[in-house]
């Protein structure tokens, strides 16, 4: 068996360290979700962005 991390593997990984991020993000989708548009959250966006790349750099 190939000692290859699949690349699902990697995001569920960073998506398990990022729950915090990705917590505040759905809340404020949520939060007036009949009035989504572009950039609403980028904020929390980009904070889940870049904890999900930092996670998935780890080699833990």
């Amino acid at each position: 068996m190939s000692s290859r991390t699949r690349p699902i593997d990697k995001f569920a990984t960073a998506a398990a360290k990022c729950s915090k991020e990705a917590s505040l993000y759905g809340k404020c989708i949520v939060a007036d979700y009949n009035n989504v548009y572009k950039d609403k959250c980028s904020v929390e966006f980009l904070r889940l962005k870049d904890c999900f790349l930092a996670a998935s750099k780890r080699r833990t």
